[in-house]
C-alpha cells in the first residue's frame, strides 16, 4: 500500500463537485475522479460501453468498474465537505480574533444567505484574510489527515511542517 500525498487529497477535496467523486487507491497512493454518471450507469449494470472511446475514457471505465465492483478493498472515497462544516470553522476562527471590535463585525456576517462571502469579504476589509487562510488550511490539513488515519489511508505530508 503506496501512501497517499496530503497535497493530492487537499486538491480532491477543495475541488469536490455534484459531478464528480474522488477516491484514493490504495495500491497506488494516486487520488482517482470519476465521473457520478459513470458510476451510476455501472451500478445499474449497463457495463457494455464498448462504444468508441477514448483512451482516458477506456482507463476512467476500468477505474469505475473497479470501484464499483470492490469498493472497499481499493478505492476508499475522499472525505467531504459537509464533514468538515465550514460555518463552525467560521465561528472558531471569530472566536481566536482578539480584537473584540472585528470579532463582533465577523459574527454578523455569518448568519444568513451568502455568509461565506460576507465573511470574507469582511475578513479582507479588516486585514484578517491572510489569517482566515492559514486557518482554514490548517484546520483542512488536519481533517484529512484525522480522515486518513480512521479510514486506514497512509498518507505522506508533502507540505512540510504542519503550524
Amino acid at each position: 500500500m503506496k501512501p497517499v500525498k496530503l497535497s493530492d487529497l487537499i486538491e480532491a477535496f477543495d475541488s469536490e463537485s455534484d459531478e464528480f467523486a474522488s477516491y484514493v487507491d490504495l495500491q497506488t497512493g494516486e487520488v482517482v475522479q470519476v465521473e457520478h454518471a459513470l458510476l451510476n450507469v455501472i451500478e445499474e449494470g449497463d457495463d457494455d460501453l464498448s462504444g468508441e472511446l477514448a483512451n482516458w475514457e477506456k482507463a476512467e471505465v476500468r477505474i469505475a468498474q473497479a470501484i464499483v465492483s470492490d469498493p472497499d478493498e481499493r478505492y476508499v472515497d475522499v472525505a467531504d465537505k459537509a464533514g468538515l462544516n465550514e460555518h463552525r470553522l467560521m465561528e472558531r476562527f471569530i472566536a481566536g480574533v482578539k480584537n473584540r471590535a472585528a470579532a463582533e463585525k465577523l459574527a454578523q456576517t455569518i448568519k444568513g444567505k451568502g455568509a461565506f462571502r460576507a465573511f470574507k469579504d469582511a475578513a479582507s476589509k479588516l486585514g484578517l484574510l491572510d489569517q482566515w487562510y492559514t486557518f482554514r488550511e490548517d484546520a483542512i490539513r488536519t481533517y484529512l489527515l484525522n480522515w486518513a488515519r480512521a479510514n486506514g489511508v497512509k498518507c505522506e505530508d508533502d507540505l512540510g511542517e504542519h503550524k
